[in-house]
């Protein structure tokens, strides 16, 4: 803890010992008798008219540590003592109108002094109260969006197994297709939903998002020899309203690397490569290793409802995608930085 923390801790403790009174009156007493032995040192160095100097700081102490009815004893006992031994006569309660003047400075000071530190630590217990339920409502704020994010993927992955037992009842090969694209897109956006937003909104890192996301595309793909590497040269932030647009992009080009760039393969490397290009745009590359495009592929022809979904989800974004030729097929998405 650094010393600010360590400082604003024992403050959040003052006043001591509000279960211990009489320890508390035992402390107070002897912070008077300091003050007063103090002040019978200094008496033959001292001037006339200091007659409370040591005991406006074992008022103070007291008040402070010990709360304010310390306080008032503090201040009643310093009073009668300075009274009796400084003003005036010595060793007398005679007053002539100087110690009259001298002990009505004294009370409303002392007073002042007390009634300053008890709002003070009022405040600083309401402060204190408050910084909690702040705290205690930050965390049940926090556990009911895991919670929501929780139960979200959960019902889509519901939904998901509904759609793939209803697939058994269909004939039409295409309409089994379908389906079965329907199904793993749900899936796929009920694992990966308890990762897409933060609780308090804020952008995030893009390796932090694309790494657990590539991950859980391939535990979804049921192909275990499959690997994915995530390189960030210069990282970028992500903010939240982009998470689930940028999300779905990357997820529909791993799949579609996996399903077409390694059919009839056990085995792949997937490369997900963040970028910048020119400083005003981020640069996404989904590289894999597969069997690559086939001649004359055009996405603008292409009837893959994967690859329209990309397109414009990347226009939401700002941003294009492409898809171009290379060692297997790379998936290439811009979007401003």
């Amino acid at each position: 803890m650094n010393k600010g923390g360590a400082k604003t801790h024992l403050i959040e403790r003052l006043p001591l010992l509000p279960d211990q009174p009489l320890l508390a009156v035992a402390s107070t007493t002897l912070l008077i008798a300091v003050a007063f032995v103090l002040r019978l040192i200094a008496d033959p160095v001292l001037p006339p008219g200091f007659p409370f100097v040591t005991f406006f700081p074992a008022v103070i102490l007291a008040s402070a540590l010990f709360g304010s009815r310390m306080g008032v004893f503090a201040g009643v006992a310093c009073g009668l003592l300075a009274w009796y031994c400084f003003i005036g006569d010595r060793n007398s309660f005679d007053l002539g109108w100087s110690g009259i003047v001298a002990m009505a400075f004294y009370t409303a000071v002392v007073t002042t002094d007390v009634a300053i530190i008890h709002w003070m630590q009022r405040a600083n217990r309401k402060l204190a109260h408050e910084r909690e339920l702040s705290r205690t409502l930050a965390e049940t704020r926090q556990l009911l969006f895991h919670e929501l994010q929780h139960r979200v993927s959960n019902n889509l992955q519901v939904a998901a197994g509904l759609i793939s037992l209803q697939k058994r009842q269909v004939r039409d090969e295409d309409a089994r297709a379908a389906l079965d694209e329907a199904a793993r897109r749900l899936g796929l956006i009920g694992r990966i939903s308890r990762q897409l937003y933060d609780a308090g909104g804020s952008a995030r890192r893009m390796r932090d998002f694309l790494e657990p996301l590539c991950n859980d595309v391939i535990e979804a793909s049921g192909r275990p020899g499959i690997s994915c590497n995530v390189i960030v040269d210069d990282d970028a932030l992500l903010s939240a309203d982009a998470a689930i647009p940028l999300a779905l992009i990357v997820a529909e080009a791993m799949a579609n690397a996996i399903e077409h760039g390694f059919a009839g393969r056990d085995h792949g490397v997937i490369d997900v490569e963040l970028s910048r290009d020119g400083g005003s745009q981020v640069r996404i590359e989904i590289r894999d290793d597969g069997h690559g495009l086939p001649e004359g592929f055009d996405i603008d022809a292409s009837d893959s409802l994967g690859l329209r979904i990309a397109r414009t989800l990347a226009g939401q974004l700002d941003g294009s995608f492409e898809l171009v030729r290379g060692t297997g097929a790379t998936a290439r998405l811009l979007i401003p930085a």
